[in-house]
């Protein structure tokens, strides 16, 4: 902060980073944002959120900062409320993200995690996790978010290890959990197994080979269509849909597989799609999740020919040790050697690839744990929206329809950072134990040889329990029974699946209810085109950049200002520049509001409801429509609608009309002069509690300057503003509504006809009715000031001079008369320029549109552009025609 005395003054320039290090320095301190549970009576409403927990491995990016500021809001908004608000801070361990970084930091070195074995390689995570976990935390404080860092948690602390182990556990005694070999989704590059909402897909073009299958006893052939051939090796029989008379009566043969001397059967079953490929589908139940369930139910053989490295394995005979893709070029050519490849067709579809390192999947069979889901997932979904509601409702359809169709999770990964599956295994006897503590001994055969599964549990198994884990569970604590449930949950689309419909799983098993009672679903911050944020692309915007360039609050405010509810956000620098201004705009009004207040003591108090003041009883009665409007936009998630609410209100009615409207008063001294210090002080003090939630630092910095404050005044402790019913004045706002707008139309005939703004024009007014002639009676003084005028006549009757320009302003008629004012010759000749210009860019815009090769290849959007333009150029120059010929007539 500047060694200026803060309630004095305010530094002249909007230096953010020093007003940022100071706010932060001094909220952590002084602990403002960490509520007591065991001490606070309960009497205020609890209101609480947890953050999601950014991944350990990386920097905060855009959708980061849109994530901390919305959530932020809510907060500081809720605490102004007068809610008992905790906001939990934490970080995830991801898993395979991290075991990664840090393998790649080993293979530097030369050496693998085999090298180092399980323990060294955890401890070289955790030396990792410590030397780069403070990035996360730092990053999360340069948001200004205002969490309460004294109960930060991380999912591997051992409070969250010991919440995973109970709820692994009971979940296994309750037959939730089990262990068995199945078709998964495998990462040959990580390594490990993934759900199948850790599965990406993206279309890929690739071929669809048609190959034909001879049968056994000679009297033809079969031919299947498939995107891999490599896979042809595990068939264990053809398949084709019951009904489909091409195939009838081939069910129940065999056929000879192509490159082997296996004969498979022909079966039929309903699943095939007739109208795919040849209708003859190949069934390879180790190797594809449909074929796994029709393998199961035809009672098929299950032969796995790729090994977990990707590679083909002794069952693939002669292509044994090849890599899939060579396996693939290989087996093709031998397909088309022997005489079974019918034609290759070039092809487009969906291909899964790992959603950490973008490498294909494989469908594998292998001992894996799950969670039978179902019984949770349906009670997940019959508690929204009744319990749990999510904002925008238009997600509700993917919720269900996820749930709706969600198989077995598993939760297994192959890799060693994470939280080791709590099972056991006595190689004497086969005994499986699963337990908290670990055994000693064998329950069943008292060996004291034991081995404890290598697999870690997935990520997200432990972030399911995040809500009541982060509070204490599984011990009663304060902060579990005042807390939980949360209160609402911000967080973005991508992670719907992975985490939210979890979370509702867990909590409603676990706690008896719901772990959120609100669910926000914000959109994806993309570039000012409307395009997908990429390093590759080069339209990255780094959130800690764009602080360092233009402070906090303007970040936080743009984010906050385009958050629309289900609409993506379109994010440019120039954007937060803009909003940069308004900065400055709120620090010098602030300023010129010190200058104009006694230092010291708050300025002496009046009756605000009893104000005599038009522009004091209008800019009272805006503010009250703006504390309704700040409540309900928020209690709604419409972010956006706060913000511009906000800015609509500082920018152009406190500081382009009150601040201007005021100058004669600070002047005039006595009651007068008294009286507007107070309102002045009372909507500044007051606007700066609803600036606050969205720009937390530059309204604490103004807030502390304030006479009657003072150097401890922590405005993030602060109420929200009372109402004050007798300062809703509708009437009143309207009169001076009407009067800004005669003062506009002045304004504007100076602007369109280039009158000096120093030059002081008289003016008549044809008020519309005997109301509004009492109106602008009544505020003279502010429209000669405003408008500089040096008269202002009030005349229904009166006639207008021969050359005046003319205005229209709520159905009262303003008139400027020109002579004296503007030099017609001068102006003449100006317009007749302008109007070159005009007929100039009209003509060439109507000639590109004449052209039909023009309008026809050129984007849709700019066509469209130009025809508007013409039409705007048409109506401007005949404007200007008719005020050309006012001023040669005038001449």
């Amino acid at each position: 902060m500047s060694e200026t005395t803060p309630q004095d003054t305010l530094p002249k320039g909007y230096e953010p980073k020093d007003i940022e290090d100071h706010w932060r320095a001094f909220w952590e301190t002084n602990r403002t944002f960490t509520p007591t549970p065991e001490t606070n009576g309960h009497k205020a409403e609890a209101y609480s959120i947890v953050i999601p927990p950014p991944n350990v491995t990386g920097n905060l990016h855009i959708g980061h900062a849109l994530n901390l500021t919305l959530q932020d809001v809510l907060c500081r908004h809720a605490r102004q409320l007068g809610k008992d608000v905790l906001w939990v801070p934490g970080e995830d361990h991801a898993g395979i993200a991290t075991q990664n970084v840090v393998e790649r930091r080993l293979a530097q070195e030369g050496k693998t995690r085999h090298d180092l074995g399980r323990e060294k390689f955890i401890e070289r995570v955790w030396q990792w996790k410590e030397e780069y976990g403070e990035n996360i935390r730092r990053q999360i404080k340069a948001m200004g978010a205002s969490v309460d860092w004294t109960r930060e948690r991380f999912t591997m602390d051992e409070g969250l290890s010991r919440a995973v182990r109970r709820v692994f556990v009971r979940l296994y005694k309750e037959g939730l959990i089990y262990k068995g070999s199945y078709i998964i989704n495998w990462c040959n590059r990580c390594h490990t197994a993934l759900a199948d909402d850790e599965v990406e897909h993206a279309n890929q073009k690739t071929h669809l080979w048609h190959i034909r299958y001879p049968l056994e006893d000679g009297s033809g052939s079969l031919t299947i269509a498939t995107t891999r051939p490599e896979t042809m090796l595990g068939d264990t029989a053809v398949c084709v849909h019951p009904e489909d008379e091409r195939y009838t009566a081939l069910v129940g043969k065999k056929v000879r597989l192509p490159l082997t001397d296996r004969l498979i059967p022909v079966i039929a079953d309903a699943y095939v799609d007739r109208e795919f490929g040849t209708g003859a589908l190949k069934v390879t139940p180790s190797h594809d999740h449909n074929d796994w369930h029709l393998g199961h139910k035809h009672n098929l053989e299950f032969l796995q020919v790729i090994d977990d490295e990707g590679c083909m394995n002794a069952e693939a005979g002669a292509y044994a040790g090849m890599p899939k893709e060579e396996a693939r070029k290989k087996i093709a050519a031998d397909l088309e050697a022997q005489g079974f490849l019918v034609q290759v067709a070039d092809y487009e579809n969906s291909v899964g690839h790992c959603y950490r390192c973008q490498a294909i999947i494989e469908p594998h069979v292998s001992p894996q744990w799950f969670v039978a889901v179902k019984t949770l997932a349906e009670k997940a979904r019959n508690a929204v929206p009744d319990e749990t509601a999510i904002y925008p409702t238009s997600w509700l359809k993917t919720y269900y329809n996820w749930l709706d169709n969600i198989r077995d999770w598993c939760i297994s990964r192959q890799i060693w950072w994470g939280h080791r599956i709590p099972a056991w295994t006595c190689p004497a006897c086969g005994e499986v134990m699963v337990e908290e503590e670990a055994p000693t001994t064998c329950c069943k055969c008292g060996s004291a040889s034991l081995v404890q599964e290598d697999d870690v549990l997935d990520t997200w198994f432990s972030s399911a329990l995040w809500p009541f884990s982060t509070m204490g569970w599984p011990d009663e604590t304060a902060e579990l029974k005042r807390y939980y449930p949360t209160s609402v949950l911000v967080t973005g689309f991508d992670i719907l699946f992975f985490w939210v419909a979890r979370m509702m799983m867990m909590g409603q098993h676990f706690m008896g209810q719901v772990p959120f009672k609100h669910v926000y679903i914000h959109a994806l911050v993309r570039d000012a085109e409307g395009k997908k944020m990429s390093k590759s692309t080069g339209n990255v915007i780094d959130p800690l950049v764009m602080i360092d360039k233009y402070g906090t609050d303007s970040l936080r405010f743009t984010l906050t200002a385009f958050a629309a509810m289900g609409r993506d956000i379109r994010l440019s620098e120039d954007r937060i520049d803009g909003y940069r201004h308004f900065m400055n705009k709120i620090w010098n009004a602030s300023r010129f509001a010190l200058m104009n207040l006694e230092p010291g003591n708050a300025p002496q108090a009046v009756n605000l409801e009893g104000v005599a003041g038009l522009h004091h009883q209008w800019i009272l009665h805006r503010l009250e429509e703006l504390k309704t409007a700040q409540k309900e936009a928020l209690a709604e998630y419409r972010f956006n609608d706060a913000a511009q609410s906000l800015y609509k209100f500082v920018w152009n009615e406190f500081c382009d009309w009150y601040l201007e409207l005021i100058k004669p008063d600070m002047q005039a001294g006595g009651q007068r002069q008294q009286e507007a210090r107070f309102v002045l002080w009372s909507v500044l003090r007051e606007t700066l509690i609803l600036l606050h939630p969205v720009t937390p630092f530059i309204t604490s910095a103004v807030w502390q300057a304030l006479p009657g404050h003072g150097e401890g005044a922590n405005l993030a402790a602060e109420l929200f503003p009372q109402i004050r019913p007798g300062c809703v004045r509708p009437a009143q706002a309207d009169s001076m509504e009407m009067v800004q707008d005669v003062i506009i139309a002045v304004r504007t005939i100076r602007a369109e006809l280039n009158i000096s703004p120093s030059l002081r024009l008289n003016a008549l007014v044809r008020p519309a009715d005997a109301a509004a002639a009492q109106a602008l009676e009544g505020a003279r003084e502010m429209i000669m000031t405003l408008a500089r005028l040096e008269s202002l006549t009030l005349d229904a009757a009166a006639e207008a001079p021969k050359v005046s320009a003319s205005q229209v302003a709520r159905g009262n008629e303003i008139i400027v008369p020109l002579t004296g004012a503007v030099d017609f010759a001068a102006e003449v000749a100006r317009i007749e320029k302008e109007l070159g210009k005009m007929e100039k860019e009209r003509g060439m815009l109507q000639g590109k549109l004449g052209n039909a090769n023009y309008v026809e290849k050129a984007p849709a959007e700019v066509v469209e552009r130009d025809r508007n333009r013409v039409v705007e150029l048409a109506d401007a120059i005949a404007k200007l025609q008719a005020l050309k010929t006012r001023f040669q007539e005038a001449l």
